[in-house]
């Protein structure tokens, strides 16, 4: 296994990979993303994320992506700089080998290199495993806290009422 910072040839394994989650999160049609816009978003002028890639050699001898770290930086008015992991995601068949670990592990030591003061992500309450693993990392899962979106048709439809 390895770990690497990914690179715009990655993006159709990553989009692959972000379909994998959305089926395990019961969510198959939500994913409205690209391969062209994880290209821009990603590689551009001023890359709005970044992704940390694991690859195997897989049986016929060639390097396969079976998980990725993707994160972006966000500023906290009480912290400073921080790190959003936005998605862990590691191939069915891979899950138990350690892989996930590495890729936690990754970011982590990327929030050291950037000294930030807090690394931070949502994981689904059902998803008991992962709750579990965050806790023994020493990570908090914080009670009381609920996230909050506006979809596209939500801006769309508060827009209007102004």
């Amino acid at each position: 296994m390895n770990i690497r910072k990914g690179k715009s040839e990655d993006m159709k394994s990553v989009l692959e990979l972000i379909h994998e989650l959305a089926i395990f999160e019961n969510e198959p049609d939500a994913v409205v993303i690209t391969v062209d816009d994880l290209v821009r978003d990603g590689f551009g002028e001023k890359p709005l994320f970044h992704v940390f890639v694991a690859e195997i050699e897989n049986n016929q001898k060639q390097k396969e992506i079976v998980g990725i770290a993707l994160y972006y930086y966000r500023y906290s008015t009480w912290k400073g700089k921080t790190i959003h992991l936005e998605d862990l995601i590691v191939k069915e068949k891979m899950r138990g080998t350690g892989l996930g670990s590495a890729l936690y592990s990754e970011i982590m030591q990327q929030g050291k290199r950037d000294n930030v003061r807090r690394v931070e992500w949502n994981v689904l309450d059902w998803n008991t495993p992962a709750v579990k693993f965050y806790e023994n990392s020493g990570a908090k899962i914080l009670n009381g806290w609920q996230v909050v979106q506006m979809d596209e048709a939500g801006i769309n439809s508060f827009l209007e009422k102004l």
